[in-house]
């Protein structure tokens, strides 16, 4: 009887065992395929997403974003741009000349001008005609900026100092400048180079990369006036306070000098010609740049002729 008990006993409990596990394992088992449920939800809205940002960056259809009509339209916006920037500079041009206060201020905005319109121009034709989707534009973008940054190395140079050169402006149209050898007043600026007049008339193209690297001195600043030297070698035996007296006269009643700053003669002793003698500068402000250099030869001749005439220098005494 014993025996029988305890067999019906073991078998209770294990049946009661097995009763508490199961409930268990249900719920291990339905955490499982939630997780699972989870992860399927996840990675098919990752699909999704990538799916839509594919869409959006396709590469478009070759044939409808170049066509033989797009492609004439914009060499008709090229065309007018590029009329129409040669009409805007022209008339800034002609408006400046009319007045020297003017000429320096309408030239300095030339550069600007011109950039303006041909950024106007370059958007109106990728956005208003070809309107490229924005991922073959970046795409397009990046392939010819890194063609062209390792094929025209130097040309991007002076274009980034053509961008310095108007930002920083060091100097602007019609400025008389010296950098390096070259001295003359600047009669155009580019994005790429600087052309300027040299007193014998020589056009002289300056790479804008190359001026970033150079000194550059500015005789006027924006101004009309500038200052004029005129150098006169003099024997060490005359008397310096009648030739400056004579030599402050002559600039003053020149018909190219400006009044309004001050006239200074200086003298220096010096060598020529293995001989001991002054070196007297005639200090003036010429009242329009581009008489520079006729105002500076008027200086030299009238008072090398005034010392003359007064018999102040001769040809026996002179340099």
């Amino acid at each position: 009887m014993k025996k029988i008990i305890s067999i019906l006993l073991v078998t209770g409990s294990f049946f009661t065992g097995t009763q508490t596990l199961l409930p268990q394992n249900q719920i291990a088992d339905s955490i499982a395929k939630t997780e699972l449920v989870k992860v399927d939800s996840v990675v098919s809205s990752t699909d999704n997403t990538i799916k839509s940002i594919g869409a959006k960056f396709d590469a478009p259809d070759v044939s409808n974003l170049i066509s033989f009509s797009k492609i004439f339209w914009a060499l008709v916006f090229i065309a007018i741009g590029y009329f129409m920037v040669r009409f805007l500079t022209r008339s800034i041009e002609i408006w400046s000349e009319k007045s020297p206060d003017r000429r320096v201020k309408g030239k300095a905005i030339v550069p600007v001008v011109k950039i303006i319109c041909w950024m106007v121009i370059a958007y109106i034709i990728v956005k208003g005609i070809f309107n490229p989707p924005l991922g073959s534009l970046i795409a397009f973008g990046a392939s010819v900026g890194v063609a062209v940054g390792f094929a025209a190395q130097d040309i991007l140079k002076n274009i980034f100092g053509g961008f310095v050169i108007i930002i920083d402006r060091p100097f602007k149209i019609g400025d008389k400048i010296e950098v390096g050898s070259t001295y003359g007043e600047v009669l155009d600026m580019s994005l790429r180079s600087t052309r300027v007049q040299t007193a014998d008339d020589s056009i002289v193209t300056l790479p804008n990369g190359e001026l970033m690297n150079q000194s550059i001195s500015n005789s006027n600043s924006g101004e009309t006036n500038c200052q004029v030297v005129a150098e006169i070698y003099l024997p060490i035996t005359i008397d310096t306070h009648q030739v400056r007296k004579i030599a402050m006269e002559v600039a003053k009643v020149s018909n190219y000098v400006y009044l309004a700053k001050p006239i200074a003669v200086v003298f220096v002793n010096d060598i020529k010609y293995d001989k001991l003698c002054y070196k007297m500068r005639l200090k003036a402000y010429v009242m329009d740049i581009r008489f520079e250099f006729a105002f500076k030869s008027e200086l030299t001749e009238n008072v090398i002729k005034e010392l003359l005439n007064c018999e102040i220098l001769s040809s026996a005494n002179s340099i």
